[in-house]
């Protein structure tokens, strides 16, 4: 039995951008989120709060969320690392705050340069600090299917950072595939496992098409009751600190497949694709979703 309806949170802002060599400029990026904020999706991650010198495509993050029409009943996000970067985000009004950890030691070196453990009292500051300030807090779990480093990641690992998370407060978890290995019987055979102990309610997943997978892992997540995706317009996006990885699956391709399956998203296909030729044209590069390619073939 699948769900009826599905939530679609689009994460190419910050996430499709932040891997591209192309810099878009700050009236670009706030055209577009205004774009996606007319398409019914109800949830949009801006930008994120680093440090300019680790992302430079996201220099601009402060003018960028200070900037964007905010529509009622849309949730704007943005990443946040530490303590000045949420102080940051703070002061842009962000709706919510996202932070991000490892489920692999190597990864979380790489990403982060911090061990596991030494980045939990990090999290867990920004974290509390959030919520005193009455904002929601996502957290963001990277290479629980693989890790580019490491290999298969152990179950109880994930477990274990899962259970820290969510004792410091995170509302909301979103797994990543961050380099796009997982299969849809891994997916299964993993989520039988993990949902013993946490609720589905509180659990998102955040699939790359690395090995053009993705659509068949959320198929495989729906058919477990799943109903939270990260996805990014036209597929856009990599993780900059996982070798190989490629574009988040795109949130063009997962409406149409969800809505074709008769499971409700509330995003309207024409309008996303508008937004999809809009930020196609501002990196000049071509979107490879395959909407995206069906639509340049009737042109």
């Amino acid at each position: 039995m699948f769900p009826n309806k599905v939530t679609i949170k689009e994460v190419g802002p910050r996430d499709g951008l932040q891997n591209e060599k192309t810099i878009i400029t700050v009236d670009d990026k706030v055209s577009w989120i205004n774009m996606l904020s007319e398409t019914g999706l109800s949830y949009i991650e801006v930008t994120s709060f680093v440090n300019p010198k680790w992302i430079p495509a996201l220099a601009d993050c402060f003018e960028v969320a200070t900037r964007i029409e905010k529509k009622p009943g849309v949730t704007y996000a943005a990443l946040v690392p530490n303590q000045k970067g949420l102080e940051k985000a703070l002061q842009a009004d962000i709706d919510e705050i996202s932070i991000f950890m490892s489920a692999s030691e190597s990864h979380n070196l790489k990403n982060i340069n911090k061990s596991i453990q030494e980045t939990y009292p990090v999290l867990n500051g920004v974290v509390k600090d959030a919520l005193a300030a009455e904002k929601s807090v996502r957290g963001y779990l990277s290479t629980v299917f693989g890790c580019p480093y490491e290999g298969e990641i152990n179950i109880d690992q994930v477990i274990e950072v899962t259970e820290k998370l969510f004792e410091m407060g995170v509302s909301e978890l979103s797994l990543g595939d961050t380099i796009g290995v997982a299969t849809p019987r891994q997916v299964q055979l993993f989520l039988e496992q993990f949902l013993k102990r946490f609720p589905k309610e509180k659990i998102a997943l955040h699939f790359h098409d690395t090995r053009g997978t993705a659509l068949a892992n959320i198929f495989a997540s729906l058919e477990m009751g799943m109903t939270v995706f990260d996805s990014s317009l036209g597929g856009l996006g990599g993780c900059p600190y996982a070798p190989g990885a490629s574009g988040n699956v795109a949130t063009d391709d997962v409406n149409y497949m969800l809505k074709k399956m008769g499971i409700e998203t509330n995003i309207e296909d024409e309008k996303l694709l508008d937004a999809a030729q809009f930020i196609e044209t501002c990196l000049n590069k071509r979107l490879m979703s395959h909407s995206m390619l069906i639509n340049r073939s009737k042109c």
